[in-house]
Parts: C-alpha cells; structure tokens; sequence
C-alpha cells in the first residue's frame, strides 16, 4: 500500500501591522522623556531652578509689591515664564546641538521613520515636564508663601492658553537656535546668554515697569516679556493692569505677539534646522 504525502503548507507570516503617527510620536515621546529622567543633572536643574528662585525671592522680599498684593503673588508669574522657557527654548537650543554632533540626528534622518516624529519627541517632553515643573511651584509657592492661586474658570483659561502659546513658541525659537552652536559645546555659550539676558529685562527678577524705558522696549521685542504680563493677568487683581505700561494687561496683544512669534519660530525651524554638523558636509 502506498501513502501519498501531501506536502506542508508553509505557515504564512501574519505582516506585523505598522504603528500609526499618533503611536509613533508617542514612542519618541517616552524615549525623550526616559532619557531626560536618566540625566539627574538636568531633572534637579529644570524642575528644581524656579522653585528655588521663588524661596530665594519670597524669603527676601517679605512684604508687598502693592496693596494687597505680596510679592510672591507678583515674582511667581516671572518664575512660571522662566521656566517654561527654560525647558523648551533654553534646554531645546542646548540638547539638540549635542545630538547633533554625536550623529544622532544624522542616523534619524537616515532611517524611514518620519522626520517630524523626532520633533514630535521634543513637543512631548517640552509638554510633560513644562507641566510638572509648573504644578511643583505652585505647590510650594501655595503651601510655603500663601501664594492664592487663580480663583475663576475664565482666569484658569488664560493661564492655559498664554503658557501654551508661549511654550509653543520658546520650543520652536529653541528648535531654531539650536542650528547656531557649531558644536555640542557652543550649545551653552549660545542659548544661556541670551535665556539670562531676557529674564532679567522682561520682568522675571525686577518689577518691570521699574526697569528703564529702553529696556522695556527691547523687552516687548520678544515672548518672555509677553508670557509674564499674561501670568500677571491671572496671578494678580484686576485694578494691578492699571500699572502696565499700557495701562491694562493687554490680553489681546499678548496673544497677536505670541502667536507671531510661533509663526516666526515656525518658519526659523524650516529655513535654518540642520541634521548634520558642518564636518559632515
């Protein structure tokens, strides 16, 4: 008797279904944050550089800027300001340049992963620790120095929309500068002066209308001066928008200023990002 063998079916490979864009940026979300909390440097410096300015400003200045309103209630919304700069402009202009010389952005652009998944990356982290650096100083700012924190809906809104756009447009002011360091060292001496120059003229340390007119007007020039007046708006009474250099806090062109500068930073990121250092041609 003879047994016919009917040859194996080879087993078909179920295709491995690709991750969407919105699964994709998330992944390089949560590599840009793993690797951020990696560096402790970085994490005590970002989230720990307000809050330590708010105790060493709150504990100086014990007293009140105005009637009824402390000095804490004034200088927390310059610390907001100067530290959603300071993770999405400062640290932006100082990290990008670093992986840029290691060639990491080079093996990015080599590879098939979209090249706006990289940036969607940066969003995520700038976001996520923008957050909770922010949550953290109004928490201390609230259980060590009595800061009173936004009481209506409508002033919650404003504190949501100004550091948004602001936020957007220090990332994308950083995403642009970062092409201006040669090298992962210049990255430092490049974005840190001018980070530190912006705080001190736009009303981060100094109450801004004391500050000399010139000044103020170099100020206005740029977001951070926008982003504090706005936080202001919330932070502190109504009647307080009488002593802007306006005369109001000017909600309206705080948002034209800022919403232009994401425009300009947009368009800065396209004319100018460089994937590979000048060595590589």
């Amino acid at each position: 008797m003879s047994t016919t063998m009917t040859p194996a079916t080879p087993a078909t490979a179920t295709p491995r279904r690709r991750p969407g864009p919105v699964a994709l940026g998330l992944r390089q979300g949560r590599l840009e944050i793993t690797q951020f909390l990696r560096s402790r440097e970085s994490v005590v410096f970002t989230l720990g550089f307000p809050v330590i300015m708010i105790m060493i400003f709150a504990s100086i200045f014990d007293g009140e800027i105005a009637p009824g309103v402390r000095f804490t209630q004034y200088f927390v919304t310059g610390m907001i300001a100067t530290g959603l700069m300071t993770v999405s402009f400062q640290n932006l202009g100082i990290w990008i340049p670093i992986e840029r010389d290691r060639g990491v952005l080079k093996r990015y652009r080599g590879t098939p992963m979209p090249k706006w998944v990289y940036f969607a990356g940066k969003v995520i982290l700038v976001v996520v620790v923008g957050v909770a650096e922010t949550a953290l100083l109004l928490a201390v700012s609230a259980a060590l120095f009595d800061l009173e924190l936004p009481g209506t809906a409508a002033k919650w809104l404003t504190f949501g929309w100004v550091s948004a756009l602001g936020i957007t447009a220090c990332t994308l002011c950083g995403i642009a500068i970062s092409s201006l360091a040669r090298s992962s060292r210049s990255g430092s001496a490049v974005v840190t002066p001018v980070a530190l120059v912006l705080q001190f003229i736009s009303g981060v340390f100094f109450v801004f209308t004391q500050l000399p007119s010139w000044m103020q007007q170099v100020a206005a020039l740029f977001p951070l001066k926008w982003m504090c007046q706005g936080l202001r708006s919330v932070f502190l009474p109504e009647a307080f928008g009488t002593q802007e250099p306006g005369g109001s806090f000017e909600l309206g062109r705080v948002a034209l200023v800022l919403g232009a500068w994401c425009v300009i930073g947009l368009l800065l990121c396209l004319g100018t990002f460089r994937w590979t250092t000048n060595r590589d041609g």
